[in-house]
């Protein structure tokens, strides 16, 4: 059960769901382009011109079927897909000048009439007798997990917390969706006959030789590791965080009150960072600085959301590195020096006061959890390495996508990494004679 009284229930929902009226005025815009180039923007290329048609004419659950059949996780990527630079950006109302189609509150609008209704538009296929584990409970796993079912498979997702739905639930930014969302999407697709395993841990719970004798195929979705620390004098101190440690806490429980914090710096350049940076903020937070070692121009995290957070108050300091956190028995601030377009420290180091610090420098990876696999599984830049038609390892038995994958990407992309290799785990189990 959520706690009633977590961080995360302070932030409104900055895009709140329209009404009826709003949706089929909005879907009126609609161009129905032939070709239509938002289409080809959308990584689960969810027919969106057919699914706001289907709005326009007054059959929301029709338009949810069209959104699920592409992708399984339509209902939280409604939510949280930067669409600003996917379907939206690639909207032909762009070039005309005028407002684009608000083709992600649109898709919000479908999925929410079927699964806050209860309304369940799939079954599970006829049992072929096969089974598949799902490693972590993120997306991908999901995705995987739902298309597998649908086959006729049984699919056993393990996840090593204590919440299903991955990121999803402890780590998006509240205030494009709350954890109960989340949760609310899991059940639903659920219902047609995934099974979790809560609380156990692959490799470590149950041996990987289990899974390989109890399972006929084994997908790995568990996502990226701890957060990267900087390894500089006071990170020990109350009060420094790691960015998704940090959001987590804000989502699903109390152990930080932003209420009283004056000061936070976030340190880096993703957008992690400038999730992190915008949360503190929207919560009420009064000085809220992102401290990054480049330009703008350099920084991954979406131009959009930097544009939100400076008018929302986000301060950003550029081209400086922390060198200390600083504090007696807590943080009162951070230790700063300038540096050139190499990062190279230049001038005197500066102090900025600090009550909370939040570092987003990147995620670890999950090398010691790929570790004890027989066999092994080829990894390239500490990603696991895949085929990238069907999402099959250099290891026979195993598939993966997601962040384990990808290095770290969308919701939307890990739900087209995890149905894509459910494809590819029927094709080789019906169609090559895949056994245990």
């Amino acid at each position: 059960m959520l706690a009633a009284d977590r961080v995360e229930t302070r932030l409104p929902d900055l895009k709140p769901a329209l009404t009826e009226d709003q949706a089929r005025a909005e879907a009126a815009r609609c161009l129905f382009c032939h070709d239509a180039p938002c289409v080809a923007a959308c990584p689960t290329a969810i027919d969106i011109p057919m699914f706001i048609r289907q709005i326009h004419s007054g059959n929301p659950v029709g338009a949810a079927r069209t959104i699920f059949e592409a992708n399984p996780l339509g209902h939280s990527c409604a939510r949280v897909c930067p669409v600003e630079v996917l379907c939206v950006g690639e909207c032909v109302y762009n070039a005309k000048g005028e407002p684009p189609i608000m083709i992600g509150r649109l898709q919000r609008h479908a999925t929410d009439n079927v699964v806050h209704a209860g309304i369940q538009l799939f079954e599970a296929g006829a049992s072929t007798g096969r089974a598949i584990a799902c490693v972590g409970g993120g997306p991908a796993s999901l995705a995987c997990a739902h298309e597998l079912v649908r086959l006729g498979h049984r699919a056993v997702i393990f996840e090593k917390g204590a919440w299903p739905g991955g990121l999803n639930t402890d780590g998006v930014a509240p205030y494009k969706m709350h954890a109960e969302e989340s949760l609310a999407e899991v059940a639903w697709l659920s219902e047609i006959g995934i099974e979790w395993r809560l609380g156990v841990e692959a490799g470590r719970d149950v041996p990987w030789a289990d899974l390989e004798r109890d399972f006929d195929a084994v997908f790995l979705g568990a996502g990226l590791g701890a957060d990267s620390a900087l390894g500089i004098e006071g990170e020990d101190l109350p009060g420094v965080w790691g960015a998704t440690a940090l959001i987590e806490a804000i989502k699903t429980g109390r152990q930080v009150d932003p209420a009283t914090v004056y000061s936070a710096v976030v340190i880096g350049g993703g957008n992690t960072a400038i999730d992190a940076a915008r949360e503190l903020r929207l919560l009420g937070v009064p000085d809220v600085r992102l401290v990054y070692r480049r330009g703008p121009e350099s920084m991954s995290a979406y131009a959009h959301e930097r544009e939100h957070a400076t008018a929302e108050g986000v301060d950003f300091t550029w081209r400086a590195v922390p060198v200390a956190f600083e504090g007696n028995g807590r943080l009162t601030g951070v230790r700063l020096t300038t540096v050139d377009r190499a990062c190279n420290p230049v001038g005197e180091p500066f102090r900025v006061p600090a009550d909370l610090v939040a570092v987003a420098v990147g995620q670890g990876r999950l090398e010691s959890l790929l570790s004890g696999i027989p066999g092994g599984i080829a990894q390239e830049r500490g990603r696991v390495k895949v085929d990238p038609a069907t999402g099959r390892t250099s290891n026979p038995k195993y598939w993966a996508g997601g962040d384990l994958a990808n290095g770290g990407a969308e919701v939307v992309n890990a739900a087209a990494e995890g149905k894509r290799a459910a494809g590819g785990i029927h094709e080789w189990l019906t169609r090559n004679g895949g056994s245990r």
